[in-house]
């Protein structure tokens, strides 16, 4: 976890991740592996995708009509986060299993570890504002005046405390080097002096990465799933004479808004569990690591990567005007690829198209 790559023997070797190490003669370096190329040749893809779909979904959501005013900077802090996990973890991950050993500096080192963890946070961070904000404006909406500022404390908070839970990476990680086997990695490899401690360590980050995320964010749809359970009992037994239906008790936006934040969430859940769970397995069994098979380590953290990809497939399928820019923008690419070409081949487009 504090690599934020299963410790594998591809990209970092148990001895330099763990205080307790092997004798260097029982050590193997690492090698770039079939698994591993499997894991870099699917990395690729989802970079390539992940990277024009989020940098598409920024431009539209800075000048759609939709989603609403207070909660459109929110999704670009969402996007904003996605597009880090896009150029920073991706690509490192994808050059430091090819390479299989570190080359690039003890202050790289640190930086990119730094930025990996920094980018997790805030992703995870922004989804639970962006639950609360769904609790505030569903349990309370007479107080939406206040949301654009309340929402952007809560972005400066989320942003705020992804910079410092972040930040011990700059000094735990470092570029080790082994003189007798001519390896070098980056490792956490002598910033703990004992294993209790590594482990700790771990934990820490695994419960404000996902398990208070998780929570708080159960917490806030399950409470908006019973309001709305309430209402509809109420409708039903007549409390409510201004409604008539079942439908007009929240607004259709603001109940399209929820359903594609639900939808965010749960693909945050879906993708990144397995990854976690495999984590803490390896904690407290270490020796697992040697009878697990190494493919299972790389899809997970690629399907992991997959949530990059999904907010804006699901932001596209809720919001028409995402889909009109997308439309629009591969309209204008073939009108100015077809004014590029000479007069004879675009005279011939042209009667194709016809």
């Amino acid at each position: 976890m504090s690599s934020l790559a299963p410790p594998t023997r591809t990209v970092a070797p148990p001895a330099l991740h763990s205080t307790w190490t092997p004798p260097l003669a029982a050590w193997e370096a690492p090698t770039f592996t079939r698994a591993a190329q499997f894991r870099v040749g699917a990395t690729s893809v989802l970079f390539v995708f992940a990277a024009c779909s989020n940098l598409a979904l920024l431009a539209s959501v800075g000048r759609g009509r939709w989603p609403p005013s207070h909660l459109r900077p929110l999704m670009l802090s969402l996007v904003s986060a996605d597009l880090m996990m896009t150029f920073v973890v991706m690509p490192l991950d994808a050059v430091w299993n090819v390479t299989v050993q570190w080359y690039g500096g003890d202050a790289l080192c640190k930086l990119l570890c730094f930025l990996k963890l920094f980018a997790m946070y805030a992703s995870a961070f922004i989804l639970v504002v962006i639950s609360l904000d769904r609790h505030h404006v569903i349990l309370q909406p007479l107080n939406s005046i206040n949301a654009h500022r309340r929402n952007r404390q809560m972005l400066l908070v989320a942003w705020t405390l992804s910079l410092l839970l972040a930040s011990p990476q700059l000094f735990i990680f470092r570029a080790v080097r082994m003189e007798a086997a001519d390896f070098t990695q980056c490792a956490t490899h002598g910033s703990f002096s004992r294993r209790w401690q590594e482990t700790l360590y771990n934990m820490f980050h695994f419960i404000t990465l996902y398990v208070v995320p998780l929570l708080v964010m159960s917490c806030c749809y399950s409470r908006i799933l019973l309001h709305i359970h309430l209402q509809h009992l109420r409708d039903k037994a007549g409390e409510s004479y201004l409604r008539r239906s079942g439908t007009d008790i929240i607004p259709k936006a603001r109940l399209k808004t929820l359903r594609m934040t639900v939808v965010i969430v749960l693909s945050f859940v879906v993708c990144w569990t397995p990854y976690y769970l495999l984590g803490i397995w390896y904690w407290f069994q270490p020796d697992m690591l040697r009878v697990t098979p190494e493919y299972v380590h790389h899809v997970l953290f690629v399907f992991g990567n997959l949530n990059t990809c999904c907010d804006p497939l699901v932001y596209g399928f809720y919001t028409p005007s995402f889909r009109a820019d997308l439309a629009a923008c591969f309209r204008q690419k073939r009108i100015k690829a077809s004014a590029r070409l000479p007069p004879q081949h675009a005279g011939d487009e042209h009667t194709n198209q016809g």
